[in-house]
């Protein structure tokens, strides 16, 4: 268990705070470009602060803050220009730096004069990667944007799904590292959700963890299982500070605030042999519900269920309240290098992870257990033999609430029916 001022370290995320400033440190996944194809304005809070997305005319994104250097009026309902936002209330145009570019009126009646000098908004660096709209909010220089090597992967259909989960973000990232949770949570549970009582996945047997530069590596041993297998020999990845990795799909929690979560999704499947290339022209992003219609957690899908799990903890989980066990030890292991890191950082040092070289940022590979299949392919008649990626033809297991035409997209893209 933990202390509660060790929880309020770990779970606190505004400015100023610890872990606040620590994970500001980092780019995050905010959401997925093409939200903006509609729209180009979306109001957004993250760690803590409002702030507003946007894209202008000219193809720039933008965040910065949601009020108005003016008079503080809601940018959220402003309207985008070939350079910047401009607000509706008075007409003052901000680039994506949070400069002042125009005050229309000042600049008729004192066109030499410098307000705007001194009316900076507050605004963070935005960059678009695989579908992915990635923000940066901490101090000046910002390390390189990771490129993860699956972002590079040709010939694959990629989609990004987005829900807002009404807890804080560590008990959410505390899952990436607790690979028990599967039999029970993901397989057991199916079974019982199914109507059935048996029979039970096989028991863990074996965990090992295993720290790398980018998080750890965890591997298992279940039943039925032999040392030899990948689960075992390659493992699985948490991702450091807030991802989790699975081979051909990521998971983000990035903090809101205190008490909200955004997981961020990014999912790749790769197109059977004998349909290359294949060119996605617009990487879909959806929303996935977490409540049905009479306000129950949804529970049929895999990251619906870890949902379950991580608001049954409460807004902010009592870690003082735990008793922890021989599965937790990737838990423990995750909290006591936070608290190292903390220290670290308020020393100087760099944060775990962060890349400054933008020739190892490019393309960063991560172990898998699926590269050959996500990066070679197999033929549409080989699906059988792999029952994770046909299940994925079959429909989608992750997160429940898959729009139609996303699905028809897929399904063009495999060749199978919709």
């Amino acid at each position: 268990m933990l202390s509660a001022e060790k929880n309020r370290v770990l779970t606190q995320v505004g400015p100023g705070t610890p872990m606040g400033d620590y994970l500001r440190r980092y780019w995050h996944p905010i959401g997925g470009a093409s939200e903006l194809d509609g729209n180009p304005i979306k109001p957004m809070r993250l760690l803590g602060e409002d702030l507003v997305l946007y894209k202008d005319l000219g193809g720039k994104y933008g965040l910065i803050d949601r009020n108005c250097p003016h008079r503080r009026a809601d940018l959220s309902y402003g309207f985008v220009e070939e350079t910047g936002i401009r607000c509706n209330y008075h007409g003052w145009l901000m680039d994506e730096r949070g400069n002042v570019i125009e005050q229309p009126y000042d600049d008729t009646v004192n066109p030499r004069g410098k307000t705007r000098e001194r009316c900076l908004a507050k605004a963070y660096p935005v960059k678009e990667c695989a579908g992915l709209l990635f923000a940066y909010m901490g101090p000046q220089p910002a390390p390189e944007l990771p490129v993860w090597e699956p972002f590079t992967w040709e010939n694959g259909f990629r989609e990004v799904v987005l829900s807002e989960i009404p807890c804080n973000w560590f008990q959410c990232q505390e899952n990436s590292c607790d690979p028990v949770h599967f039999e029970w949570m993901h397989e057991n549970w199916n079974t019982r959700l199914n109507g059935a009582t048996a029979p039970y996945a096989a028991k863990h047997l074996k965990l090992v963890f295993e720290e790398f530069d980018y998080g750890y590596v965890y591997k298992r041993v279940r039943e039925g299982q032999k040392e030899g297998d990948p689960v075992w020999t390659v493992g699985r990845v948490t991702l450091w500070p807030n991802g989790f990795y699975l081979g051909n799909h990521f998971e983000w929690r990035v903090p809101i605030d205190d008490e909200n979560t955004l997981s961020v999704c990014w999912f790749f499947m790769r197109v059977p042999k004998g349909r290359e290339p294949y060119v996605q022209d617009k990487v879909p992003t959806w929303v996935s519900p977490i409540k049905d219609a009479s306000g129950r957690w949804i529970s049929s899908h895999v990251i619906n269920q870890d949902i379950i799990a991580w608001v049954g903890q409460g807004v902010i989980a009592d870690r003082t309240k735990e008793n922890l066990g021989a599965s937790d030890l990737g838990i423990a292991m995750m909290r006591k290098r936070l608290f190292e890191e903390l220290d670290a950082v308020a020393k100087g040092a760099e944060p775990k992870g962060t890349v400054r070289s933008s020739n190892v940022a490019k393309c960063i590979e991560l172990p898998n257990i699926t590269k050959k299949t996500s990066t070679e392919g197999i033929t549409l008649a080989e699906f059988p033999d792999y029952p994770l990626l046909n299940a994925r033809l079959k429909g989608f297991r992750h997160c429940f609430g898959q729009p139609q035409e996303v699905r028809k997209a897929f399904a063009d893209a495999m060749g199978i029916a919709p």
